[in-house]
This record gives structure tokens, C-alpha cells and sequence, in this order.
């Protein structure tokens, strides 16, 4: 069933393309070595049962599959650009996998294993994944992904956020971005004090940042106002009503 819906839904695409830009079938057995490469995997990934036993491989159908796609996201190409083939940019399996068979962006990773494993194991799952890839182009390893979830995080989740943002001040002691997230966290905790210091010490290194200057400025002054404001003392309102279901009202001088 499945096969005939992939088979009836690639007639339907091909009839939309003009007849030049129709897919061109790849030689993908030539291809086997750079597809295998791009996956970082080895042939008995998807080749994984003996051969002329008839068992299942599903990986070999899900490639089978991916090679069609990217047949026709290739006449796609031609179509949009007017270009011939050989003429247009082709996609490979290496753009999209780099390296891994299962691709995903890396803040979509530590988000995930944050929310189902907690924190720690996500800051593990980092360390090791960047042990493993840094230098290759398979994952961002920047300040701005764990940076930008921090941020995310720092309004419902701050202590993950607080934990994430100083895993990224390990490896980017500067990056403004993790130093405004790990602020807002702290200020969402009623941190006031490490807040202050924290956004003090992005506006020693970005000196003239006046968004930073005036986020500073703005909980200076909120964290002075609240220091200096007199207790409230509260007043009981005893009113006439004697009830054990009566409530006693409570308001302050």
C-alpha cells in the first residue's frame, strides 16, 4: 500500500514538471561510498540482513526512498532556477546529513533531552556530541544555539536556563547573548544581585551596548526602589460578625 501511494504521489509530482526538467536518474550504486560517508555509517547500516535470506531491511527502503526524493527536489531545482541539468546546484545526501545518519539541529537536540531527561543529561549529551564532532560541519557548536535556548527557557524554566547559559560561558567566556539570558533567568528567580553583576559584566565587555546599559539601569533602579520601601505592616479590619465561616480581612497601613 505504501508503495503505491509513493509511486502514485511521484507520478502526480513528475506531470507538473516540464518534460526537461524531469528527474535524472542517479547511478546511486556509484554513489554508495559518498552516501555512506555522508551518513557516517557503514554498508550493513542500511544492508542489514544476509543476503538472499529475505528478511526485512527497512533502512534500505527508507533510502531507496530519500535517493527518489532527492531526484526530484533536483528537478525541482531546474524548474525553479530555468537551469540545466549539470547547470544548477544539485542536492547530495551530505547536505542535509553531514555526518550522521539521523540529522537534527543541535538546539533541537538539547531541548529534547532537556524536556525528557532533565538538564544534566543534556549538558552530557553536549559535551560528548561536541567532543565528537567540533571541527566538522555536522552541528553548531557557536555560542548562539545554547545561547538562544537559554533564552527561550529563562521565563518558565530558568534554573535549566541558568545551567545551559553557564555551559556556553565555559566555552564563550564573552558571548553577550549567554550573559543576557543567564540575567533574565536570574532575574526571573529574584536573583537581583547576580542579575546586576551578571549584565555588569557584558556591559565591561561591550561597553558601548546601550540595550545592555539600559536593562542595567532599569533593574538598578527597580532593585533600589524595593529596598527602600517601608514594611507594610498589616492592619486587621475587626468588623461586628463573629462566625467561624467569617473571613478576616487583611490590608496594610
Amino acid at each position: 500500500m505504501q508503495r503505491t501511494l509513493l509511486a502514485l504521489s511521484i507520478s502526480v509530482f513528475a506531470a507538473t514538471i516540464p518534460v526537461e526538467a524531469q528527474p535524472q536518474p542517479v547511478d546511486w550504486l556509484s554513489q554508495m561510498p559518498a552516501i555512506a560517508s555522508a551518513l557516517g555509517v557503514r554498508c550493513n547500516y542500511c544492508h542489514s540482513a544476509k543476503r538472499g535470506s529475505g528478511e526485512p531491511e527497512p533502512k534500505k527502503e527508507i533510502a531507496r526512498a530519500m535517493m527518489t526524493m532527492t531526484d526530484e527536489l533536483n528537478a525541482r531545482i531546474r524548474t525553479a532556477t530555468g537551469k540545466k541539468l549539470g547547470e544548477a546546484t544539485e542536492i547530495r545526501c551530505a547536505y542535509c546529513h553531514r555526518g550522521v545518519a539521523i540529522p537534527k539541529p543541535i538546539t533541537d537536540i538539547v531541548w529534547l533531552t532537556t524536556r525528557e531527561k532533565g538538564v544534566e543529561a543534556a549538558i552530557e549529551q553536549y559535551r560528548d556530541l561536541r567532543k565528537q564532532y567540533f571541527g566538522h560541519n555536522t552541528y553548531d557548536f557557536s555560542d548562539e544555539p545554547l545561547a538562544t535556548i537559554a533564552q527561550y527557557l529563562s521565563s518558565f524554566r530558568p534554573d535549566d536556563a541558568i545551567a545551559l547559559a553557564k555551559l556556553n560561558l565555559e566555552y564563550y567566556p564573552e558571548s553577550i547573548n549567554s550573559l543576557l539570558a543567564l540575567s533574565a533567568a536570574q532575574t526571573r528567580k529574584r536573583d537581583d544581585d547576580g542579575a546586576i553583576a551578571t549584565l555588569e559584566k557584558a556591559l565591561e565587555i561591550d561597553p558601548a551596548n546601550g540595550s545592555i546599559r539600559g536593562r542595567l539601569e532599569q533593574l538598578k533602579g527597580f532593585h533600589r526602589q524595593k529596598r527602600q520601601a517601608p514594611e507594610r505592616t498589616p492592619r486587621i479590619l475587626r468588623g461586628a460578625i463573629d462566625l467561624p465561616s467569617a473571613i478576616t480581612r487583611t490590608t496594610y497601613a
